[in-house]
């Protein structure tokens, strides 16, 4: 049985993060945290927790919640858990963090997208990118696993395979995506207010997206070759999930390519990966299809008369693109099977 703590346990990730928990018969949560919510039972704060699960929420120190579990889950804003992890608490307990905080292995990246200093270089260069799929042994025997961000994911499951195969001009990749409300977070803002997000839909963080980095190392390190991207998201009036549709040429010796070309490279590079879905002919994915759930779907278009290809995929940014990815990176490293607790598939309608 695997003791583990939850930190930031009422926002929309780490409310995620525990509700999968409850079903996931290895492990025990044995504590909450919470800072403006400490003193409150979660079924209190979060109403679907309501006569479930009646653990007080409170605000201890990072130390004394590692001397308790034996795994911290950290669904905490950026620059949090940078200030306050030291090396003593990662030999206590393996650290999952739900941020952005140690997932650019270039500290420059975070002056520039997130605006801070990193100051935390000795563990910045010893955490693991926890993108199951393609980092699946690091993670395994990894200390703290800085779980990706939800366009990341998407965009990377997307094009990774063309890329690995290079099919692709990778000075020419572009990359849109639409995202739904919850991948901005539970605090209020204005530009998340009811009437500002209903009947609309807009770009938003264009050229210096914070993504952009994290989704460019991505692909680097697939292409083994620095790569940069145009990268623009959009905000869509819906709950969860994410749609990624990119663009790329092909390379000149593959203007040939069949679409059976296309979809058989996919099926290859994904399968063995449970959670990853080819739909094939170039179908293209809908978020309603894994909403809820922890699945990727993917899909290849040829566009034979451009000599392009059209790169698509869906998640549920709270399952796949958070919540859902930490409990796979949990279960890769304690060594349970890596569906585990996360076989759901998606609510319909």
């Amino acid at each position: 049985m695997t003791k583990v703590a939850v930190i930031g346990a009422s926002g929309y990730g780490g409310s995620e993060v525990l509700r999968i928990l409850q079903t996931h018969d290895e492990v025990e949560v044995v504590y909450l945290g919470g800072n403006t919510n400490a003193g409150q039972s979660i079924g209190t704060t979060l109403g679907n927790f309501y006569d479930i699960n009646d653990m007080t929420m409170q605000n201890l120190s990072l130390h004394e919640v590692a001397t308790q579990c034996d795994c911290i889950i950290t669904a905490t804003p950026h620059e949090f858990l940078v200030k306050i992890l030291h090396k003593e608490i990662l030999k206590q307990c393996v650290v999952i963090d739900l941020s952005a905080d140690f997932r650019l292995k270039n500290p420059l990246k975070y002056q520039e997208y997130y605006h801070f200093v990193h100051e935390n270089l000795e563990l910045l260069a010893d955490s693991v990118y926890g993108l199951c799929e393609l980092n699946k042994t690091a993670i395994q025997h990894a200390q703290l696993i800085a779980n990706p961000g939800c366009y990341p994911t998407c965009s990377t499951l997307s094009i990774a395979p063309l890329l690995q195969q290079k099919i692709i001009d990778t000075k020419s990749i572009i990359i849109d995506a639409k995202s739904g409300v919850s991948g901005a977070g539970r605090s209020a803002k204005l530009d998340n207010l009811f009437c500002e997000v209903n009947e609309n839909i807009k770009a938003y963080g264009l050229i210096n997206h914070r993504h952009t980095a994290e989704i460019e190392q991505n692909l680097s390190n697939i292409a083994k070759h620095d790569i940069t991207i145009s990268f623009t998201p959009h905000l869509i009036p819906m709950n969860r999930g994410i749609l990624i549709t990119a663009y790329a040429n092909l390379e000149s010796h593959y203007a040939s390519i069949t679409q059976r070309d296309l979809d058989n490279i996919y099926k290859q590079f994904y399968y063995d990966k449970y959670f990853v879905r080819v739909l094939e002919n170039g179908t293209p994915p809908q978020t309603r299809w894994v909403r809820g759930s922890n699945f990727t779907d993917v899909s290849v278009r040829l566009d034979s008369r451009n000599k392009r290809v059209i790169m698509m995929g869906a998640i549920d940014n709270l399952i796949k693109g958070a919540a859902g990815q930490a409990i796979q990176n949990l279960n890769l490293r304690f060594g349970y099977d890596e569906n585990k607790a996360l076989k759901n598939i998606a609510m319909f309608p």
